[in-house]
């Protein structure tokens, strides 16, 4: 069976887990005391009583303060999540993961099977202890493929447990426990909905931490790091489309919003950071292109800053974050223009063929075409050239400048040396390159340089969660096939049947497979006799369960009878005993009767008939219900090739 990784390995990143798991339970305690205090300071009247409230009151709201600013330290320890190579790469922002409370499951589901399904519940118990340490395994992922494919595993599972244990109807009566992953604030529901929305959530989290972890100083784990974020972001974005009304603000519309847009823009920068990789930057256009995709990554990295400013996610969002975004987007600004500087200073003037090409590629470099001559003229003349470099790099100081300032206004981020390093390495760049052109004898002023028009050769991928790539079994398959043995269907109990053949054979028509369907009734006949009804499904044969058998297994259980008969124990579904042919058509307008199902869900639960096929079906909160449905009592999907006498 899967396992989690081991919550007791002191690995810097469990310590971290840990730490926040402590936060959490710290957090959940202040605010009951704070809802205890509010409603005391609501119901009293005496004044003094008001008076010492109060204090308690601000006292709780203070530790609260304190609490959630100790867990934003812990959310922005981005270099926990760094890899260990030892060149310098910008660090990215990982997300930490929703921690869960246990959850013990093992009452309400045996009860659930012994008045639902009248089975003998004791017998599920095994299958119930495994679901519940699959559970317990995906709340300690690793950090790694097997990790992703354990939350997967139990993601798929809960599509099963959702179809045979939450009926429209009610809940279980079990509450799913979540902490919000950054302000550590709990949160329950009874939905499943909240459970499979917090392992999404986690999917995607998870990604981001193994994106943050690869050594993006090679193209393998550039590559790989790309990947990862552009599946946090699918998941995020998956989320956000199927999963509404979250309790929990870190799943709100906004809030994965605005983390969607995050990993996009931690793409865009894997992608610049992969293009400085890849080009020899000594040619012209290569520096050119290089400026663009800065340009670009400074552009997705303002649309973050702009959605994290937003009035429902900026008190929320942990402030070294918002810095770290605003810091990205001043140091790509910077950059942009560093590069085009370097492209039109250290490139000799064009050969005659060479110029055709650069013009065309100046023409829709800049957001405004800078003064001074035409494109034909900068291009060949060295001094001009100089000139508009100077421009550029003038502005690349500027906006490194402003990148440091941001930088340093955020303690958190004052601590990371990395970060640092790599801010003032760029801004010592630009400015030997301004010193080196700068000439004692330049009287001109420095104009201002244009903006660089974004662009990029390779634009992010949003990769929704691939669920089929996991396979997983049904847990609870024995309880029969979930085409009718499902938490939405109700049957009557059990009937024992005693049936002889006659001279004519049993005198009834049997369709389908799993489980095998009585489609008629010869009236008169040995079966009518017996009490069996159109519509009983047959789910054993002499004691041996029938319920996942083929037609052929069932024919050949009741042929292989003798002179003293079969005992058939067969199943009716409530609302579906069969009318006669005429009033069929009648049957599937009727919407009152509770026998409508949508095609969807037939295709679906087809689907889920047979053992090996239980491959999983994306779930969704919001899926429409299809208009046209079918006669819920018989699926007349198999009507014909295999409907026989017997």
């Amino acid at each position: 069976s899967q396992q989690g990784c081991d919550p007791f390995a002191q690995t810097q990143r469990s310590k971290l887990q840990h730490r926040r798991a402590r936060i959490n339970q710290q957090i959940n305690k202040e605010m009951r005391m704070r809802a205890g205090a509010e409603n005391l300071f609501r119901a009293t009247s005496n004044h003094k009583v008001k008076e010492t409230v109060a204090l308690e009151l601000s006292y709780v709201n203070s530790n609260l303060q304190l609490l959630k600013e100790e867990l934003e330290e812990l959310n922005s320890s981005m270099d926990v999540y760094q890899n260990d190579s030892e060149s310098i790469s910008v660090p990215m922002i990982p997300l930490g993961l929703k921690e869960t409370k246990e959850l013990d499951l093992l009452a309400p589901l045996k009860d659930f099977i012994s008045e639902h399904y009248g089975e003998e519940s004791v017998l599920f118990e095994k299958e119930i202890k495994e679901f519940m340490e699959l559970r317990q395994a995906m709340r300690t992922p690793s950090r790694n493929e097997a990790g992703l494919e354990l939350l997967m595993e139990y993601y798929n599972q809960l599509y099963f447990l959702d179809s045979r244990f939450f009926p429209p109807t009610k809940t279980l009566g079990v509450f799913f426990h979540w902490y919000d992953s950054l302000t550590g604030v709990p949160s329950h529901q009874r939905a499943l909905a909240f459970e499979k929305g917090s392992v999404l959530f986690n999917l995607g989290a998870l990604h981001t931490q193994i994106g943050a972890r690869q050594d993006r100083a090679s193209l393998p784990g550039l590559n790989q790091a790309i990947d990862a974020f552009q599946k946090a972001a699918g998941a995020f974005n998956y989320l956000k489309e199927n999963f509404s009304n979250a309790p929990s603000l870190d799943m709100s519309a906004a809030s994965l919003t605005m983390l969607v847009r995050l990993m996009v823009a931690q793409v865009q920068e894997c992608v610049f950071e992969k293009m400085t990789l890849l080009r020899g930057q000594n040619d012209f256009l290569a520096r050119l292109q290089l400026a663009q995709e800065a340009a670009r990554v400074e552009d997705v990295y303002s649309l973050v800053h702009q959605t994290m400013s937003q009035p429902h996610v900026k008190d929320y969002v942990p402030f070294s974050w918002t810095t770290m975004v605003q810091v990205k987007s001043q140091h790509f600004k910077a950059l942009s223009h560093y590069f085009t500087a370097i492209a039109l200073c250290d490139c000799p003037a064009p050969s005659d063929a060479e110029l055709l090409e650069q013009e065309k590629a100046f023409l829709q470099f800049h957001v405004t075409m800078p003064e001074g001559p035409s494109l034909h003229v900068l291009l060949q003349d060295p001094e001009e050239r100089r000139k508009l470099g100077k421009a550029h790099l003038k502005k690349a100081i500027m906006k490194h400048e402003e990148a440091m300032r941001i930088h340093g206004l955020c303690k958190i981020l004052r601590k990371m040396d990395i970060l640092q390093e790599v801010l003032s390495f760029a801004h010592k760049r630009s400015l030997s390159k301004y010193s080196e052109i700068d000439h004692e004898e330049d009287f001109f002023e420095t104009g201002e340089a244009p903006d660089i028009h974004p662009k990029t050769h390779q634009k992010p991928e949003i990769k929704s969660p691939n669920f089929s790539q996991v396979k997983v079994t049904d847990l609870f398959h024995r309880l029969g096939p979930l085409s009718v043995f499902s938490a939405k269907n109700k049957w009557y109990p059990a009937r024992r049947v005693h049936l002889m053949r006659g001279e004519n054979g049993f005198g009834f028509t049997l369709r389908g497979d799993s489980p095998v369907l009585i489609a008629g009734v010869i009236p008169g006949g040995c079966a009518a006799e017996a009490g069996l009804k159109e519509g009983d499904y047959i789910i054993s044969v002499n004691g041996k369960d029938c319920k996942w058998s083929k037609h052929a297994e069932v024919v050949q259980l009741l042929k292989s009878t003798g002179k003293e008969g079969v005992d058939i124990g067969v199943i009716t579904l409530q609302g579906s005993e069969c009318p006669k042919a005429v009033d069929r058509k009648a049957a599937v307008m009727s919407s009152g009767s509770g026998m409508l199902k949508s095609n969807k869900e037939n295709s679906r639960k087809s689907l889920m008939n047979s053992k090996s096929a239980s491959t999983l079906l994306v779930w969704s909160k919001k899926s429409k219900r299809s208009k046209k449905s079918t006669y819920s009592g018989v699926p007349f999907t198999a009507v014909g090739d295999n409907e026989a006498m017997y």
